[in-house]
């Protein structure tokens, strides 16, 4: 006989076999799952899948068809921390779409449909340290304070998208990052780009593919790396008046002009009146001598 207060053989293989078809029956359809685990990698998922553990940690979505993220379904996972969504079509709105799962710290977005990054994209998920959104060749913008919230951001990948301008404080303000992608992107190199290429070059930021970090606009500048870029920027940014300075340069000259104008004219007014005044006192003393 087992000993009092402890299962029978049989009784523990029934137990485990529960469990184990209760892990399966839980697995969402054409995915394959273990402990923490979801793979559903090139599975032509349309949608979202449903029934997912809710203790779920790594989520892998890769090589699917999805193109819209819900965030009520995602909001039950709040033990998520990986989730690979790769090689989709997702390029909706996704502000607010992770808002549940702020304990996430691998998200990965590549080769998607996105078309821009917003302050609300990301801005709740405060344990991010790697980020991918490369290969999202519709995606031109991403607002100055897209990555405010994520300080712990380490890795950041917008290489091959469709940007052309990125501000400097988007990055600079990110203290622990140390990997950035930027290469094979449609970057403008004027002077609005100079702080970024200049702060590039001194930071101490890692820039993987280095070389094709490269200017495609204006045509004098397509091709050459940014260092290079840096250089050609500062004497053209230095040495050249645009319209709106011309403007300006006019507007100071005028207003000197009319300045000096109007000193003058009150100085020879005052002579005048000074020289009336004392012409008036000199025929008044001569009348009293008189």
């Amino acid at each position: 006989m087992s000993p009092p207060g402890r299962p029978r053989p049989l009784t523990l293989v029934f137990l485990l076999g529960m469990g184990m078809a209760s892990e399966r029956i839980n697995c969402p359809s054409r995915c394959s799952c273990q402990y923490l685990e979801v793979n559903c990698t090139g599975q032509q998922l349309q949608e979202f899948p449903v029934a997912i553990p809710l203790d779920t940690r790594q989520l892998i979505l890769a090589a699917n068809n999805i193109s819209y993220l819900p965030a009520v379904e995602l909001s039950f996972l709040a033990d998520l921390v990986y989730l690979d969504c790769s090689k989709n079509l997702v390029g909706d709105d996704l502000d607010f779409t992770f808002i549940g799962v702020a304990k996430l710290v691998y998200l990965d977005l590549s080769f998607n449909n996105l078309t821009q990054v917003t302050f609300s994209t990301f801005s709740h998920l405060l344990s991010l340290v790697v980020l991918k959104i490369s290969d999202n060749p519709n995606l031109v913008s991403i607002e100055k304070d897209a990555f405010a919230n994520n300080t712990w951001l380490r890795h950041l990948d917008v290489s091959r998208t469709g940007l052309t301008f990125l501000d400097t404080s988007t990055v600079q303000d990110l203290p622990n990052l140390r990997f950035l992608g930027l290469s094979d992107n449609l970057w403008h190199c004027n002077c609005s780009f100079l702080d970024f290429i200049t702060w590039m070059t001194e930071s101490n930021v890692h820039f993987p593919d280095a070389d094709n970090i490269t200017c495609y606009t204006p045509e004098g500048l397509r091709a050459l790396k940014m260092p290079a870029a840096e250089a050609q920027l500062h004497f053209t940014c230095l040495t050249q008046l645009y319209k709106r300075d011309y403007v300006f340069l006019c507007l100071v000259g005028f207003c000197i002009f009319f300045a000096g104008t109007m000193a003058a004219w009150l100085a020879g007014v005052c002579a005048v009146t000074y020289e009336l005044h004392a012409s008036k006192e000199k025929e008044e003393e001569e009348e009293e001598d008189d």
